[in-house]
């Protein structure tokens, strides 16, 4: 699965009508649609049925199934293109044993999320939950962000966009991904087998990679005590990235400063959870991308595909299926 197709006139599906209708339909779920359709007809593509496609535009997000039995009728289709950044569901579904190209939204969305860490690790250093939760005038000693020693996991669209923030903040910044090449801007690049020699020196960790068999729970009960007490976990990517209970327990004894967590693990929490209760963490659901941007981001992903397709050149956002992201 290279991403790099022969030249063809691009023929594109969109996901089906009749696979929305276990889904609530609303006025962003049209607004997509349509401009996913205006994208490809803007790029030079045709909207066509799917058995007259030679690539699919997939646009349900939780659900993978339908998508399998659809390929299997229609092998005519070479290209894929799937709606989120997030591909597991479509891993187990076994999308990435087929000899078609897919390509995910990796990297699209990552300016919006780049910034909600951001907001996240600030709030966490200025004790805003505890702050918030008080009625009445109470200090605190805030901690700032400058200088600290910033470690993130995932060296994809998201670590570089909240990269140029940390600059200004000249804080040391350290990205472990699943290759040593350099990212532009980090003070140094390493393999992610590193992440135990880097803990004891990180002050704030930030968790935005892809969620794969390797890497869930790469923040276990092991990880978080090698951590500094005064350090803060921040997690943009997937809650099954971290061992909630050993999270819990690490914010309950002291042994974890704060947390800020856009997604959990399970998802959402129940209300009784007791990660509600904690005055040291701060829980966004799952929203740090809108889906107006989302939906945005996406249509102009799915028009530069179009061209490059058409044009026999290399697509955005390839899924390696090896890696599994």
């Amino acid at each position: 699965m290279t991403g790099k197709l022969l030249r063809m006139e691009a023929r594109i599906a969109i996901e089906p009508e009749t696979s929305l209708a276990t889904r609530t339909d609303d006025s962003e779920s049209r607004r997509r649609r349509e401009l996913v359709r205006t994208a490809i007809i803007g790029a030079g593509g045709s909207v066509v049925p799917v058995n007259q496609a030679n690539g699919l535009v997939w646009l349900a997000i939780d659900d993978p199934k339908p998508l399998v039995p659809l390929l299997d009728a229609n092998p005519q289709i070479r290209w894929v293109q799937l709606p989120r950044a997030g591909v597991e569901n479509f891993a187990s579904a076994g999308l990435f044993s087929r000899s078609l190209t897919v390509t995910c939204a990796k990297g699209a969305f990552a300016s919006q999320v780049g910034e909600h860490a951001l907001m996240l690790i600030l709030a966490s250093l200025r004790h805003l939950v505890a702050q918030a939760r008080i009625r009445k005038w109470h200090e605190t000693e805030p901690e700032s962000l400058e200088g600290k020693r910033v470690t993130i996991l995932g060296g994809g669209g998201i670590a570089r966009n909240l990269i140029p923030f940390l600059r200004v903040a000249e804080c040391p910044i350290t990205v472990l991904r699943r290759n040593a090449d350099e990212i532009p801007g980090a003070t140094r690049t390493l393999p992610i087998s590193r992440l135990r020699t880097v803990l004891p020196d990180t002050d704030v960790l930030v968790i935005a990679l892809a969620l794969t068999p390797e890497t869930r729970h790469i923040l276990g009960r092991a990880e978080l005590g090698l951590l500094p007490s005064h350090a803060i976990v921040v997690n943009v990517a997937r809650g099954a990235h971290i061992d909630t209970p050993a999270l819990v327990d690490a914010l309950k004894d002291g042994r974890l400063a704060a947390a800020g967590l856009d997604v959990t693990d399970p998802e959402p929490l129940s209300a009784d959870h007791p990660l509600w209760s904690l005055d040291n963490v701060l829980i966004t659901s799952h929203c740090a991308d809108s889906r107006a941007y989302v939906t945005d981001k996406l249509a102009e992903r799915v028009g530069h595909n179009v061209t490059r397709f058409q044009q026999g050149k290399q697509l955005l956002g390839v899924v390696d299926p090896t890696a599994g992201y």
